[in-house]
């Protein structure tokens, strides 16, 4: 079991072996107001303003705040509904959001409303964010913005141990609840497209995707991110190059001669 300063640790390696520009984001769930860390950021009482989720994440990895968002903290509905802070109108449930804004299909616009990622309401009062690195709370889970390079990394390093593999769904809106709230459902892994409000209001940038991990698979993926950085394949150890006949590993020759290919080592 992973203790506070392991998860601090692991935010540290995190950020150097993959080189990232902000920090991975922990993410914790408040069932009570005790719950919120102390020292935490209340936007609408100590900000005098209300902010999105994605801006609340985007403080937490970009200016290394702790961040904790209540009902009365936000601006958008949508992870108000997500997280079950409360129950979704019928004006919502039927699509009204969604048609014409977001699909042309009055049907399809229901569908995804009621498809959309929720947990129990009013299980949770909010949820609490913080740079993984100085966290002091145990998180939920793990959101990294990264590079698609990076992202092979972390897939990479998460598939390691037992040949784990994730089959996200991509939706090109809401990130802040496809990037938390189907990990918290699922258990798995994810990886979630920065959506326009994220891009817009919370300074996501054109390169940048989110993969997200439940704190159950955190050392599985420290694992294998340390053992390819061992075998020199780690994120900065990989030099780019463009060269006709470069060297294989000895299985890719093995391999390769087993099906008539005509291959050698280097």
């Amino acid at each position: 079991m992973m203790a506070l300063s392991d998860f601090r640790s692991c935010g540290e390696e995190l950020e150097r072996l993959l080189l990232l520009r902000t920090s991975p984001i922990a993410v914790g769930l408040l069932e009570t107001e005790e719950d919120i860390p102390e020292g935490a950021v209340r936007p609408k009482r100590d900000l005098g303003c209300h902010l999105g989720l994605c801006q609340g994440f985007a403080m937490s990895r970009r200016e290394k705040a702790t961040v904790a968002m209540l009902k009365e903290d936000h601006w958008c509905y949508v992870p108000v509904l997500a997280f079950g802070l409360a129950e979704p109108p019928a004006y919502f449930l039927e699509g009204n959001t969604f048609f014409k804004t977001t699909v042309a299909d009055r049907k399809a616009a229901k569908e995804l409303a009621e498809a959309l990622p929720r947990l129990e309401s009013g299980k949770y009062v909010g949820v609490v964010s913080a740079p993984l690195k100085t966290t002091s709370f145990e998180p939920d889970l793990v959101a990294i913005y990264c590079n698609t390079n990076q992202l092979r990394s972390l897939l990479s390093g998460v598939k390691y141990k037992d040949g784990y593999m994730i089959s996200p769904r991509l939706d090109p809106g809401g990130a802040c609840i496809h990037c938390t709230v189907p990990v918290i459902l699922s258990g798995d892994c994810h990886v979630t497209v920065p959506c326009g409000g994220d891009r817009r209001h919370a300074l996501a940038q054109d390169d940048e995707m989110i993969f997200s991990i439940p704190r159950s698979r955190l050392e599985d993926l420290m694992l294998g991110l340390r053992h390819f950085e061992k075998i020199g394949f780690g994120y900065a150890r990989l030099a780019p190059e463009m060269k006709a006949d470069y060297p294989l590993f000895k299985h890719y020759v093995k391999v390769g001669k087993m099906t008539g290919m005509d291959v050698s080592e280097k």
